[in-house]
C-alpha cells in the first residue's frame, strides 16, 4: 500500500537534481525533490576549499535567465577561483528561487512495482507511487579506494570525500595518496590544519594548470579553439557543450575520453601553497599497506621495482570516483540486476533514460554515455533540460499528471 503518489521522484538535491527539478517546474507535473539542497557538498568538502572551475562554469542548469553562479556573483570573473562556501550558498540561493519545497530526507530504496512503475521508500517511512525517478545521487556512493587499501578500518584510511574538517589530523603525520587537483588540495589544506601531510604519487612528475586569460586575441582564439565549460581547444569544446554527439561516439573512445580529458593536475592557484610543509613522492606505486601498531605501513614501488616503506598514522585515499551501479544500494537488488550496464556504468538513452523505463541517471553515472563533462557541474544544465524535457514529453502523450508541481496526491494517509 502506498502512501502518496508523484509523477516524478528526484533521489538528489546536488547541482544535478536541482537542474533537473528547474526544468519540471511549472508544468503542472508532481514533482518530488528529496534531500538537503547541496548537502554532499556542504558536508563532504573540506572546509577552505576552492573549485577548480571558473566562474562561468560553475552554474547549474535552469529554464530562465538571471540563475547562473554569474548572476548571483559578477564580481567573480574568469581566474578567480570561488571558495567552496560561495557555491554552497549558491546552489541553496538557486533552490529557493528555482526549486522551491525540496525535503531533507533521504530516500532508502527504489524499487520496480506499484500501479504507477516505481515505489520509492523515504527514510520517514513514508511509501511513494513514482511514474518515473531521476537518480542524481552525485558522486558519494562511487567514491574509490585502491584494493591494495580496502582492507585497512576507517580510523586507519579514508577517502578525501569524508572529511569536512581536516583539524582532527593536527599533529598528525598522514599520507595522501594521488595526483589531482583533491589530493594536491587536501594536503595543503592538511598543511594548513597542523598535519605533517606526504602526498604519493604514482605519476612521475605533479602537473599543474596555467593561469586562464581573461581576454584572448583573435589569434590566440583561431589556435587555441573556444573556451568551454572544460578548458580550451575545439575538441574541448565538443565534449563540453555538445555532450549529445559524443554519445554517438564508439564506446572505447567515450571511455579513452573520460579518463584522459582533464587528466590529475592542480589548479594553478594552489601551486604556491604546495610548499615545504607537504613531503611529496612521485614515481612511486603503491603496492600494499598493512596495519602497523596504531598507524599504516605502506610499500611503494617505483618504476625500476626499489620498494620503499612509509610509516604514517593515517591515509587518504584522494583517488577519485568510479562509477557502478552495483553500488547503489538505495535501488533493489532486483532493480540493480536488471538494469543494462558496460563496465559498470548504466546504458543510457539521448535523454539520460536506463533500460528500465522511466528510471533516468544523471551525474558522473551518465558519464560513460555522455563523456567527461558530466564529471563536472557544467554538465548540469544539458542533463537537466534533456531529462526534463523527456519525461514532459512522456507525460504528455500518456495519462493525465498527477497532480500540479510539488504537491503528492495522497492515495492513502501518510505516515509523515
Amino acid at each position: 500500500m502506498n502512501d502518496s503518489a508523484s509523477d516524478v521522484v528526484i533521489v538528489g538535491a546536488g547541482p544535478y537534481g536541482l537542474s533537473t527539478a528547474a526544468h519540471l517546474q511549472n508544468v503542472g507535473l508532481a514533482v518530488r525533490v528529496i534531500g538537503t539542497p547541496m548537502r554532499f557538498w556542504d558536508a563532504n568538502m573540506p572546509e577552505g576549499m576552492f573549485l577548480k572551475s571558473e566562474p562561468f562554469a560553475s552554474s547549474l542548469g535552469a529554464p530562465r535567465p538571471g540563475l547562473r553562479f554569474t548572476d548571483r556573483h559578477p564580481e567573480f570573473t574568469t581566474g578567480r577561483p570561488i571558495p567552496l562556501d560561495t557555491f554552497v550558498a549558491y546552489g541553496r540561493w538557486f533552490a529557493a528561487e528555482a526549486v522551491p519545497g525540496t525535503e531533507p530526507d533521504e530516500v532508502s530504496s527504489v524499487e520496480r512495482g506499484g500501479p504507477a512503475g516505481y515505489v520509492v521508500t523515504l527514510s520517514t517511512g513514508e511509501v511513494v507511487a513514482s511514474r518515473a525517478v531521476v537518480l542524481a545521487v552525485g558522486v558519494g556512493p562511487f567514491a574509490h579506494v585502491p584494493d591494495e587499501l580496502a582492507g585497512l578500518p576507517s580510523w586507519l584510511v579514508s577517502h578525501s570525500s569524508a572529511h569536512r574538517d581536516l583539524g582532527l589530523f593536527a599533529g598528525k603525520e598522514v599520507a595522501v595518496i594521488g595526483a589531482g587537483q583533491s589530493a594536491l588540495e587536501t594536503a595543503v589544506l592538511l598543511a594548513d590544519a597542523g598535519a605533517d601531510p606526504h602526498l604519493i604519487a604514482r605519476r612521475g612528475t605533479l602537473d599543474w594548470n596555467t593561469v586562464p586569460a581573461e581576454r584572448r586575441s583573435p589569434r590566440d582564439l583561431a589556435l587555441g579553439g573556444p573556451r568551454s565549460g572544460l578548458g580550451t581547444g575545439y575538441r574541448t569544446w565538443l565534449y563540453a557543450e555538445r555532450p549529445g554527439l559524443v554519445r554517438h561516439l564508439p564506446q572505447r573512445t567515450r571511455q579513452r575520453l573520460v579518463r584522459e580529458t582533464l587528466p590529475p593536475a592542480g589548479s594553478w592557484w594552489l601551486r604556491e601553497r604546495l610548499d615545504e610543509r607537504v613531503r611529496v613522492t612521485t614515481g612511486r606505486r603503491l603496492a600494499k599497506a598493512v596495519e602497523d601498531g596504531d598507524g599504516v605501513a605502506l610499500t611503494t614501488v617505483d618504476r625500476t621495482g626499489r620498494r620503499l616503506v612509509t610509516e604514517v598514522e593515517h591515509v587518504i585515499a584522494a583517488t577519485g570516483y568510479v562509477p557502478d551501479v552495483q553500488r547503489l544500494t538505495v535501488l533493489s537488488p532486483e532493480l540493480r540486476v536488471r538494469i543494462d550496464t558496460r563496465l559498470g556504468s548504466p546504458v543510457l538513452s539521448r535523454d539520460f533514460e536506463s533500460s528500465q523505463p522511466g528510471l533516468y541517471f544523471a551525474g558522473l553515472a551518465a558519464a560513460a554515455t555522455f563523456g567527461p563533462v558530466m564529471r563536472f557541474v557544467h554538465g548540469s544544465g544539458f542533463a537537466g533540460r534533456r531529462i526534463g524535457h523527456h519525461i514532459i514529453r512522456q507525460f504528455s502523450s500518456d495519462a493525465a499528471p498527477t497532480g500540479r508541481t510539488g504537491t503528492p496526491q495522497t492515495a492513502e494517509p501518510s505516515q509523515r
